[in-house]
């Protein structure tokens, strides 16, 4: 038996019943709740979007010493944006090799930025002292226009015109090793800065 609402009465014509009424909201309550759901799982279809040769998303890397570099003030040099954790072991393996890269080509206009998806900002800092390249916690497993960070490690480029030149998430062995490196970077090093000098 359905239920009335309190205004039905005598000489009142019956109102709509109210289990009609809660059908109905819950009707409206499962389509936001879908669309919710649509909307978080479209969010790291974002990263989909990535496309080679054009510009690469924006990102900031808020350093363990309080910096912040953002991947647009790197114009004119090469930037290698890498995604670890100290409890990753392939990150473990990779970390030391892009290190001794980062030294070397330094002076070649490389600049290698290191986002920690780690909570202990303690063992970050104790990795992170053996590194010749700047690093700092992510916050969050998202990257902006790089998606939801679920594989570690994950490993970008940008040439010195800004624009993506590798895209990580297409690789099926995502451990970078030194001839990678070599083939990918070093030809992005040795093209010459077209950027304009900054007044």
């Amino acid at each position: 038996m359905a239920l009335l609402s309190a205004n039905a009465g005598p000489g009142r014509a019956p109102a709509a019943p109210v289990a009609s009424s809660w059908k109905t909201f819950r009707r409206a309550t499962a389509a936001l709740l879908v669309a919710a759901i649509c909307a978080i799982c479209a969010a790291p279809a974002s990263a989909n979007a990535l496309k080679l040769g054009e510009e690469a998303p924006p990102l900031v890397l808020h350093t363990l010493d309080g910096r912040s570099i953002a991947t647009r003030d790197l114009r004119g040099q090469v930037v290698v944006v890498t995604f670890w954790a100290t409890w990753c072991s392939f990150c473990n393996e990779e970390l030391p090799l892009l290190s001794a890269f980062a030294k070397r080509h330094a002076a070649d206009g490389l600049q290698v930025l290191g986002f920690s998806l780690d909570d202990d900002v303690a063992k970050v800092k104790d990795v992170s002292s053996r590194l010749q390249f700047p690093v700092g916690l992510l916050g969050s497993p998202w990257a902006g226009g790089y998606g939801r960070i679920w594989r570690l490690p994950v490993t970008f480029v940008i040439d010195r015109s800004g624009r993506l030149a590798y895209n990580g998430w297409n690789d099926k062995q995502p451990v970078w090793t030194r001839e990678r490196l070599e083939s990918v970077v070093a030809p992005l090093l040795a093209q010459p800065n077209k950027e304009p000098p900054e007044r």
